[in-house]
């Protein structure tokens, strides 16, 4: 398998994912602006996207694929499908009661998430009700993840990358068909994105039922007792306890965050998260594209004990991570503005609130490289089913960022809550691959100087370009020529791209260096 060709395929997805997700994202901002009824349905929503990332993108994932790709790799297709199913029976039993507990508990998540909706009259109400509707998508997601971690096992990448559009459409069509008709039923228009929520949930799942079936690894249900005694599945649980630790840290200092961010005023939740989506166009495209390609290969490099080749897989993920996030990070920086007002300032989205989503914007990219770095380097414990160490550092990262908190949001309100995110994804990624080096699991190739003093400088002048183009237009004066200003945009990231590795080839750095097979 062609490692890159694997990886860009992800990407590919993964940007048509981003991509229908900004669509999404700029029609609630011109619909509903920044206003309590958004923040209420971010509140909403991340609830349930919590959860999925501590459990099903998160602790689960973490704990699976190894084992998983261990299992195929030591024991054979059928021991395998043997494990799929016992798992998937553990799954869907925790999930149905997890759902329910969701619904009924669903005020008590709400106040724990956001407080500072009660201060806005409805919005709490609100958020409650939406938290109600969406939090069964937590169920959706999970199996989602099951289905992920075996296609991709199998090197099926594209169906498991190409999910989340469908999340984005049903979204898009909620807002652009329903929510009209709830307004003039009476009904508050917010409550549409709700449904386009549950949509897209069993649209990702209903996808992945014919990929499994395609590679006879469609799960069959079995005794939940049976199943508790399979030694994968118990091996498993005993991987998710402190995976689960380590991804409720991150998420813990999100939830922090979140808390602070409501009693900022109305507004500075979908500030964040609207500089949230544009940050995850390099992550995704990166970060999630790599970990997903290198998780299994990893996990199968330490099944057979081959060292050379486990160093070589995370050498290969690095050089990539610092060849496009350092231009990215660049970009976020140098460009903001442009980005975020091309991007969401129609509508109701007004001056201001591209005035605060830039500056949050520019919080996160201080981070864009430990954020998309921390993909591939915990990849590299996770493969030796190695948890406890990410936790340790997680653990540790959680109380600098706030502690960070306490000095940057006084000065610089949610933007403070973005840079302190940055800079410890930073300090979590150093401590990483300091943390590989050590054990003497990564050993660098030759040549990283060269490469590295290559990027910067191609970087160097395709950020000049960006400064100089951000401030050569008024980019929210052009609200009133959209199609202008997204030509502008467009020309400006092509001309940057264009830039950047036409300096690198002229340096020396050509494609084939990147080619890897696995």
């Amino acid at each position: 398998m062609n490692l890159l060709r694997a990886a860009s395929t992800v990407s590919l997805f993964t940007l048509a994912s981003r991509i229908t997700g900004l669509l999404r994202e700029q029609l609630v901002a011109a619909s509903f602006g920044s206003s309590a009824w958004t923040d209420a349905f971010n509140v909403a929503f991340r609830i349930p996207n919590l959860l999925r990332r501590l459990f099903a993108e998160g602790a689960f994932s973490q704990a699976f694929v190894p084992v998983l790709a261990a299992s195929r790799e030591r024991d054979g297709d059928a021991a395998t499908r043997d494990l799929v199913d016992a798992v998937a029976t553990v799954l869907f039993w925790a999930l149905l009661a997890t759902c329910v507990v969701g619904v009924l508990g669903a005020p008590l998540l709400v106040y724990l998430m956001a407080a500072g909706l009660r201060e806005t009259p409805g919005s709490f109400e609100a958020a409650v009700t939406m938290t109600r509707y969406m939090f069964p998508y937590i169920g959706f997601m999970s199996l989602v993840a099951l289905s992920a971690g075996v296609l991709n096992t199998w090197k099926r990448f594209a169906v498991p990358a190409a999910t989340p559009v469908l999340l984005n459409l049903a979204m898009i069509a909620a807002a652009w068909l329903l929510a009209p008709r709830l307004a003039a039923w009476g009904i508050p228009p917010i409550y549409a994105m709700a449904a386009g929520v549950m949509l897209g949930g069993l649209l990702q799942f209903g996808i992945q039922v014919p990929a499994l079936a395609r590679i006879g690894m469609l799960p069959r249900l079995r005794s939940p007792r049976a199943a508790l005694q399979h030694e994968g599945v118990r091996r498993i649980l005993g991987l998710m306890a402190p995976a689960l630790l380590g991804v409720s840290v991150a998420q813990l200092s999100l939830l922090i965050n979140t808390q602070i961010a409501s009693h900022l005023g109305p507004g500075a939740v979908s500030w964040l998260t609207y500089a949230d989506r544009l940050m995850e166009f390099p992550t995704g495209l990166l970060g999630v594209a790599l970990g997903v390609v290198l998780l299994p290969q990893l996990s199968a490099a330490q099944a057979q004990q081959d060292t050379a080749r486990y160093s070589g897989l995370l050498d290969w993920g690095l050089r990539l991570v610092v060849l496009l996030a350092l231009p990215s990070a660049a970009a976020l920086l140098l460009f903001a503005r442009p980005l975020v007002a091309g991007v969401f300032h129609y509508g109701a989205f007004t001056e201001r609130d591209v005035q605060q989503t830039m500056i949050a914007l520019m919080g996160y990219g201080v981070g864009l490289l430990g954020l998309i770095a921390i993909k591939v380097l915990a990849p590299g414990f996770y493969a030796r089913q190695d948890v406890r160490t990410p936790v340790r550092i997680a653990i540790t990262v959680l109380c600098l960022t706030q502690l960070m908190n306490l000095a940057f949001v006084p000065l610089l309100g949610h933007a403070g809550l973005a840079l302190s995110i940055g800079i410890g994804a930073l300090v979590n990624a150093g401590w990483l691959l300091w943390g590989l080096r050590r054990r003497g699991s990564y050993r660098p190739a030759p040549g990283w100087l060269g490469f590295l003093w290559r990027v910067a400088l191609a970087t160097l002048v395709m950020g000049a370009g960006l400064w100089w183009a951000a401030h050569a237009l008024d980019w929210t004066g052009l609200r009133a020529t959209p199609w202008l200003r997204a030509a502008w945009l467009a020309a400006a990231v092509a001309a940057a791209a264009a830039v950047y590795f036409a300096v690198l080839l002229a340096l020396g750095v050509r494609p084939r260096q990147f080619v890897k097979r696995a």
